[in-house]
C-alpha cells in the first residue's frame, strides 16, 4: 500500500482558466479538491513539491492529506495536466476520500522472477498485454503495484486475470478473465519452426527433347 503522504496548499479565491493562470505567475500549481458531498475546493500547490510528485511515481494511487490554511483534508489525486511542450505541472484534479470508501484505480503490473525463469532461460520473451488492473479498491488500502512472477513459466504460458491473488478488499473491475502476460517464442525460433515445417519446392517437370 502507497503511505499517505502530507502536502501544503493555499486556499485560492476562485476557479477558471484567468484564476489559474495567476496562480501560475506566482510560482504555483492551481489544483482542485471535489466530491465527498462537498463544494469543490480551488487550492494552490508548491511548484517544485507537485513536480516531484507526479514524476516520483505512482501519484495517482497515492493518498495525501492536505493541509489548506490549516484545515486537512484527505484526497487522492484523479487526474493532472502537464504542459504539451515542456511537461511541467499544470493542473490537478484531487478526490475526497470519507473513512472507508472504496475508490476506483489504475494498478501498474510489476514483473519479477524472469532470472528463474525456464522459458527466459530458452530464449522467450516475457510479453506483457495489460501494464495495469483498474480496481475498486479501499482508500486505505491501495496497492501500489500488482506483482506477477514469472519464475515458473516456460515458453507459451500466460498468466490471466483470474489466475492472480488481488491484495484484500480489492476486485478487478473488468468482468473478462483478461490475458495479463505471457512467455512468448522469439522470432527467431518462429522463423526456424515455421521454415523447418515448410514443404520443399517440387522440382520443375524436365523438357522433352526437340524432334529432329
Amino acid at each position: 500500500m502507497s503511505a499517505m503522504k502530507q502536502i501544503k496548499a493555499s486556499a485560492r479565491a476562485s476557479g477558471g482558466k484567468g484564476a489559474a493562470r495567476a496562480v501560475r505567475r506566482l510560482g504555483q500549481v492551481p489544483a482542485v479538491i471535489y466530491g465527498g458531498g462537498e463544494a469543490a475546493l480551488p487550492i494552490a500547490l508548491d511548484y517544485a513539491q507537485t513536480h516531484r510528485m507526479i514524476y516520483a511515481g505512482h501519484f495517482l494511487t497515492t493518498v495525501f492529506e492536505i493541509e489548506v490554511d490549516g484545515a486537512k483534508v484527505r484526497a487522492i489525486p484523479r487526474d493532472y495536466q502537464l504542459d504539451p511542450v515542456k511537461d511541467t505541472p499544470l493542473h490537478v484534479d484531487f478526490l475526497r476520500l470519507s473513512a472507508g470508501s472504496t475508490i476506483r484505480v489504475e494498478v501498474p503490473i510489476h514483473v519479477t522472477g524472469q532470472e528463474q525463469s525456464p522459458g527466459v532461460k530458452r530464449g522467450g520473451l516475457v510479453q506483457i498485454v495489460e501494464h495495469t488492473i483498474e480496481l475498486m479498491a479501499p482508500a486505505d488500502n491501495i496497492p501500489e503495484a500488482i506483482n506477477i512472477s514469472v519464475a515458473d513459466m516456460n515458453i507459451g504460458a500466460s498468466v490471466h486475470l483470474n489466475d492472480i491473488e488481488l491484495p484484500p478488499g480489492c476486485k478487478p473491475v473488468s468482468r473478462e478473465n483478461l490475458t495479463l502476460l505471457a512467455v512468448s517464442t522469439p522470432t527467431k525460433m518462429v522463423e526456424e519452426m515455421t521454415s523447418a515445417a515448410a514443404p520443399a519446392p517440387e522440382a520443375a517437370p524436365a523438357k522433352a527433347p526437340a524432334k529432329g
